[in-house]
């Protein structure tokens, strides 16, 4: 009586010579959507493109010669509620403590935000948070279009 197991193995070693990788190109169909995806993401910096060198050191800029433009970037809310006095002392307060750093008022109806800086990092708005946790109650980090220099 013949093993199961070997008539699987003397069938596995009659069939390699006929085996065969494939022979040809590969076709690459991409959605036409992809490519205005990654337009888009490389204009608003959401993604670099490999073609842009990284670099580890401080963008140092002329501020005499560069010219500011809004990116997409992110901004710490300290500030939420329906009271717009208060709203308005919480941001002349901020910018009391930090004059180097702006505060922006913002009324979504039925509410008044602050928010603060214009930040072109997601892990630059995450420190900053955690700095103003203990200050401020409610601190979230927002995506929106902020000012930069160029």
């Amino acid at each position: 009586m013949i093993n199961k197991g070997f008539i699987v193995v003397c069938f596995i070693f009659l069939a390699i010579p006929f085996a065969k990788a494939q022979d040809g190109k590969v076709e690459v169909v991409k959605d036409t959507l992809i490519s205005l995806l990654q337009e888009y993401r490389a204009f608003y910096s959401i993604n670099p493109t490999a073609s842009k060198a990284v670099s580890l050191e401080p963008k140092t800029i002329d501020k005499s010669k560069a010219r500011r433009v809004k990116v997409r970037g992110f901004r710490v809310q300290i500030y939420s509620g329906s009271n717009r006095n208060e709203a308005t002392n919480v941001q002349n307060s901020f910018i009391r403590q930090n004059s180097d750093m702006n505060a922006y008022l913002d009324y979504v109806e039925p509410n008044y935000r602050v928010k603060v800086g214009d930040f072109t990092s997601r892990s630059e708005a995450t420190a900053y948070m955690r700095r103003l946790r203990g200050t401020y109650k409610n601190v979230f980090v927002f995506v929106e279009d902020v000012w930069t220099w160029q």
